[in-house]
């Protein structure tokens, strides 16, 4: 490649001192035409760029810098190409005159982005990372910590941890062969949110598709629905929303593409919005919605994040609406028509790693930066892992907190409303939640299960860890209590893979009475003796009763001892369904389509089929 043109402008040759020399600009033909074409491909690039960033319009988001860089890397990259100067090395310079002015853009804003982050360092700002979370006084374990005694029962206490939720979520999506949908769909787990519902803990799963070709065959119609798992009873539905003709599909989520993808609608209504989580909630009606927090800058320019706002969008119909964290907090809004509008059961505003981390800084920070790396007096860190207590119709976070120091023990846990934000430290000393968890798993090593995160309960005034016990399916088979100060004591059911709940309160209280000669009342009449994996407990727990409603998929037949017997395949059921028609006459009237009730016991099961006279059509289930 030659050298660009040089013309010698200096006095050489005239006596006149030292030489100097000046490059000559060449600009090309039509240089303004081209400058114009330069900058209309700039904006054409932009809006791609800005269509597929999505970045908002806010100098406390890193994605801000990020598009304006790209965008003037595609003026400098258009005016390159468009003055051909690849193959005309004498335009080089005249290109880099031209890509001064974006040049210098981009370092202007470079250097507002370096000021934000030094003014945002917690090197110089450890004060007001501390502050990002407030506390209420220090309290001892009271009532508002779940509490089990003589008059609460277990129902809002979720017994199976995310993991075996969502392996009981993946379960049910067999029920989509009921509308020619099976194999489409999968869970998106990441936005699965647990939610208190109908005053029940429960979890929610949204959808994706399986795959591009999937996405092509279904994203005309949508997502037919979600799966709900009440993590107490372990009771497992899918929520079709077309049910009976309906044309209620979800239509909007963050992993649809194009204009029904959930990120660009809420960026396009809102261009100056920082995004933080994402979740997915049903309200009371069981209609699906999508919160997006909006996210505020509260240290520097960039640091200290916090939510302002959210964003509620229906999944069904797309439309937004964006409510202010006071708004949020005070579960009422009026409306433009002056209606009262509830936003009470929105369960998480702030999401785990959001607060968790707001607590880790106030922890770390709250004596100084100095002091969290050399002297650490009053150093706190929250434990490894969470988990969520239902408590009035909110949803809160509880993690243990443990010192800088000491990994083995807890100085208290804190609860944190993920609605309100409002946060509680509760002083107890004693074991972490690993601890708790490996000590119930050494209790029943011989088993090789697998105990769940730990869940805080008050039962009638002594701090336990309660656990389910799974196995390598995720499937419930015991349940464990571990007392808080001291993780020795440790009490499961009768491990026989039959959870029993009574059983293992009685045990549990049989050894605290031996080892701290303490008395706990708790009325297990009102405790449900087994739950587990969509049965029904009966009399001893000797016998499940199972109960499946969905749509029959094949049906065969054969005389048997002058009989017709009905071999019938109901989804849901990993086994044939066999009736008589001597016991059953209207099932020669059953074709496949048609919903009906199995009910059957675990006597019933053998190695070929389900043998049961009790089933019946479910049009009234269908219809309601």
């Amino acid at each position: 490649m030659s050298d660009p043109i040089k013309v010698d402008f200096s006095d050489k040759g005239k006596g006149r001192g030292n030489s100097s020399t000046k490059e000559v600009y060449i600009p090309p033909e039509k240089a303004g035409l081209k400058i114009v074409l330069s900058i209309i491909f700039t904006i054409i690039g932009g809006a791609i760029a800005y269509y597929f960033m999505l970045p908002a319009m806010n100098f406390g988001a890193l994605e801000f810098y990020m598009f304006w860089a790209v965008v003037a890397a595609i003026f400098i990259g258009s005016n390159f190409v468009l003055s051909k100067a690849f193959i005309r090395p004498e335009y080089i310079p005249y290109v880099k005159k031209v890509a001064i002015a974006p040049i210098i853009i981009v370092v202007a804003l470079g250097l507002v982005l370096l000021v934000g982050y030094l003014s945002s360092s917690v090197f110089f700002r450890a004060a007001s990372y501390s502050q990002l979370l407030s506390f209420s006084d220090n309290v001892e374990l009271d009532s508002s910590v779940t509490k089990i005694d003589s008059t609460v029962d277990f129902e809002n206490v979720a017994m199976i941890d995310k993991a075996a939720a969502e392996k009981l979520a993946d379960k049910v999506l067999g029920d989509l062969a009921t509308i020619g949908l099976e194999s489409q769909f999968e869970l998106a787990t990441e936005y699965s949110t647990q939610i208190n519902y109908k005053g029940a803990p429960c979890r929610v799963y949204p959808l994706r598709y399986g795959n591009l070709f999937k996405w092509l065959n279904n994203t005309k119609d949508g997502f037919p629905g979600y799966v709900i798992v009440n993590m107490n009873t372990q009771e497992t539905n899918f929520v079709l929303l077309n049910e009976e003709g309906s044309q209620s599909y979800i239509k909007y989520s963050p992993t649809e593409h194009f204009q029904k993808n959930l990120q660009r609608i809420v960026r396009f209504a809102y261009p100056t919005a920082i995004l933080g989580n994402i979740s997915f909630e049903a309200d009371d009606n069981g209609t699906p919605y999508w919160i997006c927090e909006v996210i505020e800058k509260k240290v520097g320019l960039i640091g200290g994040d916090d939510v302002k706002a959210i964003v509620m969008v229906n999944a069904v119909t797309g439309e937004s609406a964006y409510y202010s964290i006071e708004d949020v907090q005070a579960g009422e809004v009026t409306d433009a028509d002056g209606n009262k509008v509830s936003l009470m059961w929105i369960d998480q505003v702030y999401n785990a790693d959001l607060l968790v981390q707001q607590y880790n800084y106030y922890g770390t920070y709250l004596n100084g930066f100095w002091n969290s790396i050399f002297g650490q007096s009053g150093v706190k860190k929250a434990t490894v892992g969470s988990s969520y207590i239902a408590m009035d119709d909110d949803v809160y976070i509880y993690t243990g907190v443990t010192s800088v120091t000491a990994d083995e023990s807890i100085l208290g846990f804190i609860l944190i409303n993920q609605r309100t934000k409002e946060a509680m430290f509760y002083t107890t000393t004693g074991a972490t939640e690993i601890a708790a968890q490996n000590s119930a798993q050494g209790a029943l090593s011989d088993k090789g299960w697998i105990a769940t995160f730990p869940l805080l309960i008050n039962l009638d005034g002594e701090a336990t860890y309660f656990m389910s016990m799974k196995d390598a399916s995720a499937v419930v088979k015991g349940y464990a209590m571990v007392n808080v100060s001291n993780y020795n004591i440790v009490a499961t059911d009768d491990a026989d893979g039959n959870p029993n709940l009574v059983k293992c309160i009685e045990n549990y209280a049989d050894v605290l009475k031996d080892n701290k000669s303490v008395t706990i009342d708790v009325d297990t009449s009102v405790v449900p003796e087994t739950i587990v994996d969509n049965n029904t407990s009966t009399e001893n727990n000797q016998t499940q009763t199972n109960t499946i409603t969905s749509a029959i998929t094949e049906i065969r037949s054969q005389i048997e001892n002058g009989a017709t017997c009905y071999y019938i395949r109901v989804a849901g059921a990993d086994k044939f369904v066999r009736v008589s028609a001597n016991d059953v006459p209207e099932a020669i009237f059953f074709a496949v389509g048609d919903k009906v009730t199995v009910t059957y016991d675990n006597s019933d099961v053998t190695d070929n089929w389900i043998e049961t006279d009790d089933i019946t059509a479910a049009e009234a289930e269908s219809a309601a």
